[in-house]
């Protein structure tokens, strides 16, 4: 590749010549099952089976021995919490750098999410960090399975024995992933998943609870299944639950989508595989690395930092504009910390100000960086042919070796170049 190539943006030719590939992928059989159902009559999962025979078949899938699914991923991180004793006052660490549900589903408890740093090296919640926040308020640990990489479980799993508390594995973004052998969500104490429509499985909103611990999977059917005992259970009390329940129609396209789950991940597999060894030698760019102890990754994203950044988002900014302006389209620069987000402060420090406690204020220098550096590939891209990966591969070198074409903030555009980026 020429050391110098007229960028997109400024005027250039794209890198990557076709579209990226359509997600989700559906067939047949996703409308066949969904006018089963219709024809059924049975479209709630009271009445109907798909919710129960999914719920099944993902327990099997996740090697977990409950399971139960519900309306999305951020209410299965609350009916967690809750099924596991959390409630008002309690301290609830999560990392800054995730998806904000994690933390407002403590809040959604009346609980105080306390956060703390992630690694730069996986942009995983780190342990050490996690022991420094601990108090005798601390209740639970949301480790965070980011990007589809898991959390250092051996870790959290020593935490929980040493500190009595809660592991609540966030699997949001990591279905299939591996942690020495064992997929995600019964290596804590309760997992949680979504299936909303960016996820690597989807029903296009959803969500799953899971548990090897019988007191505890009585907790969270009751919750999900307003109060209900779960079948079978006829000694265990009653409590006050919620309707969290899925349809039968989003549990029948989840059952198709499960069907063709492994094979989109091993295609995910080999592309992120690929991509990871044509970027290696890109001056400027580090690839996530990946723990030998993660035996598979969940490949939600593909994550990259530019580690010689300024420290300002603005660099990474253009980056990530050049990049779609080259094909790359859903090229994004991720999450914004969660520490510096006012409302959860706000929130977070009313609840601990009510039960007379000081809010620990968070320090989170690693998160504070990688919000400024980090790029992601959806993980839609990581269903292209090898081609389209060498295109993508060439996009990403095209646009770092040629990064002095781009203004690092918006300004004026130029005489002689009518883009505001160049």
């Amino acid at each position: 590749m020429a050391m110098s190539e007229h960028l997109a943006i400024c005027g250039g030719s794209p890198a990557v010549t076709s579209p990226a590939p359509a997600w989700p992928v559906f067939a047949s059989a996703e409308a066949n099952a969904m006018m089963e159902v219709l024809n059924s009559g049975k479209w709630g999962s009271t009445s109907g089976n798909s919710v129960t025979t999914f719920e099944s078949e993902f327990a099997a899938h996740q090697h977990v021995k409950h399971v139960f699914a519900l309306s999305n991923g951020t209410l299965a991180l609350a009916a967690a919490l809750s099924a596991g004793g959390v409630g008002i006052g309690d301290e609830v660490i999560a990392p800054s750098y995730t998806f904000i549900a994690t933390a407002a589903a403590a809040l959604f408890v009346g609980a105080i999410p306390v956060f703390a740093d992630v690694k730069s090296s996986d942009h995983l919640l780190d342990p050490t960090a996690v022991r420094a926040a601990i108090t005798d308020r601390t209740k639970a640990v949301i480790p965070v399975h980011l990007a589809g990489g898991v959390a250092d479980m051996d870790e959290f799993a020593a935490i929980h024995d040493e500190h009595g508390l809660l592991v609540i594995e966030d699997g949001a973004q990591a279905t299939g992933a591996k942690w020495k052998g064992t997929p995600i969500g019964g290596l804590g104490s309760i997992g949680t998943f979504s299936f909303q429509s960016s996820k690597n499985l989807t029903a296009g909103e959803g969500g799953a609870v899971a548990t090897n611990d019988d007191l505890l999977a009585d907790a969270l059917h009751a919750l999900i299944n307003v109060g209900r005992r779960r079948p079978g259970r006829r000694h265990v009390p009653t409590r006050i639950g919620y309707n969290l329940r899925l349809t039968e129609f989003q549990a029948a396209v989840l059952q198709c989508q499960l069907d063709r789950f492994d094979t989109q991940q091993q295609q995910h597999e080999h592309a992120a595989g690929l991509l990871a060894e044509l970027l290696a030698d890109v001056s400027g760019l580090v690839v996530d690395t990946e723990d030998d102890r993660m035996t598979a990754h969940g490949r939600h994203l593909f994550m990259m930092r530019l580690p010689n950044s300024t420290g300002e988002p603005e660099q990474r900014d253009a980056v990530v504009e050049a990049l779609n302006a080259e094909g790359l389209t859903g090229a994004s620069g991720g999450y914004l910390p969660l520490h510096r987000n006012t409302a959860l402060l706000t929130k977070a420090r009313s609840t601990a100000t009510q039960v007379g406690n000081t809010y620990p204020e968070p320090d989170c220098p690693t998160t504070d960086q990688v919000c400024t550096d980090t790029i992601w590939l959806p993980h839609h891209w990581l269903l292209a042919d090898d081609h389209q990966i060498g295109q993508v591969a060439a996009a990403i070198t095209k646009v770092l070796q040629n990064a002095d074409q781009l203004r690092p903030s918006r300004t004026l555009p130029t005489a002689s170049n009518n883009h505001p980026r160049c």
